[in-house]
């Protein structure tokens, strides 16, 4: 059976290749304005302040900076996440797909048992500190008494870290780690699953190659569709809050835990309120699933047969 590319044992490149493609993600994001931290930022601004539409949001975000205020957490803690998380995610994510493949698991299993293995290490290994910072950056209040400076991005996770040690700069951790567990569970499963559905549509055998353009259909709807966990990353945003509005309600729980965020998310906001910020999350989800599923797949396949290439020069 042919393989997909990137489909073969186990390989370390997996470590460069998911930094290159993740990091990239962010640069490009910022560069050609493809919307990558903007909608992170959008979209945690909305899950924060569950009572803004989208309208008022981009106007509270325009007010923290104009343009910049659209890139708040991106330096340095979005490009630490960036180029540290990916790599993490596609090393477990395909050491899991590539073994549970050759065990006769069906792509789309293998691809959901990979993705779950790669969100949750990632999450616990980087993810916590620049989660935290970064919905740090979009939610405290900046304004402070005239002539005065707002203490920068260090000076406040140096505070935290004074304050609460490491549970404070990984605070929401835990719901950081169920996001990325069935968030790219989600995203793979679902692009696997939408490839093998499209190679059966043309007639082709599960395992051929498809198109660059039929890969990037089914990483776009592997990235839509697995926004369906929006009520945990709701939950996430409002555990790393440091909003005064949040602080100062009083219905809030005093030690937030993911279940306690969850009831007072639902009896303040309904259920709406857990799917607060979900429209621009389909934007991002699609767009990073396109990065690492699609464009990883073409960047490993490529880097092995480099590493092909050599061998036989050498022999």
């Amino acid at each position: 059976m042919a393989r997909e590319p990137g489909q073969k044992g186990v390989n370390w490149s997996n470590i460069a290749v998911g930094g290159m493609m993740n990091m990239l993600c962010a640069l490009v994001c910022l560069q050609v304005t493809t919307l990558g931290q903007p909608l992170e930022v959008i979209k945690t601004q909305m899950a924060a302040n569950r009572s803004e539409s989208m309208l008022q949001a981009f106007r509270t975000i325009w007010s923290r900076g104009g343009l910049t205020g659209f890139y708040q957490g991106l330096i340095p803690w979005a490009w630490i996440e960036a180029s540290t998380k990916g790599a993490v995610l596609l090393f477990a994510a395909s050491e899991v797909e590539s073994a549970t493949v050759k065990m006769g698991v069906s792509p789309g299993l293998a691809g959901l048992l990979g993705g779950m293995t790669g969100g949750i290490a990632q999450a616990y290994a980087t993810m916590g500190f620049c989660t935290t910072m970064k919905t740090a950056e979009i939610t405290r209040h900046k304004q402070v008494a005239a002539g005065a400076k707002a203490p920068s991005t260090w000076v406040l996770f140096a505070e935290i870290y004074r304050k609460e040690g490491i549970k404070g700069i990984n605070k929401g951790v835990n719901a950081v780690a169920v996001r990325q567990c069935t968030n790219w569970g989600s995203r793979m499963g679902f692009a696997r699953l939408a490839e093998e559905l499209i190679r059966s549509a043309r007639g082709k055998r599960s395992g051929e190659s498809i198109s660059a353009t039929d890969k990037i259909v089914s990483s776009a709807l592997g990235g839509a569709l697995a926004t369906w966990n929006q009520p945990i990353e709701v939950v996430r945003v409002e555990m790393q809050s440091m909003s005064k509005q949040a602080a100062n309600n009083p219905n809030r729980p005093a030690k937030l835990t993911v279940l306690n965020t969850l009831g007072y998310i639902y009896k303040e906001n309904g259920i709406k309120g857990l799917y607060r910020g979900v429209t621009p999350r389909i934007g991002l989800g699609i767009w990073q699933t396109i990065c690492m599923v699609s464009f990883a797949d073409y960047v490993k396949a490529w880097y092995e047969d480099f590493l092909a290439s050599k061998e036989i020069d050498t022999t």
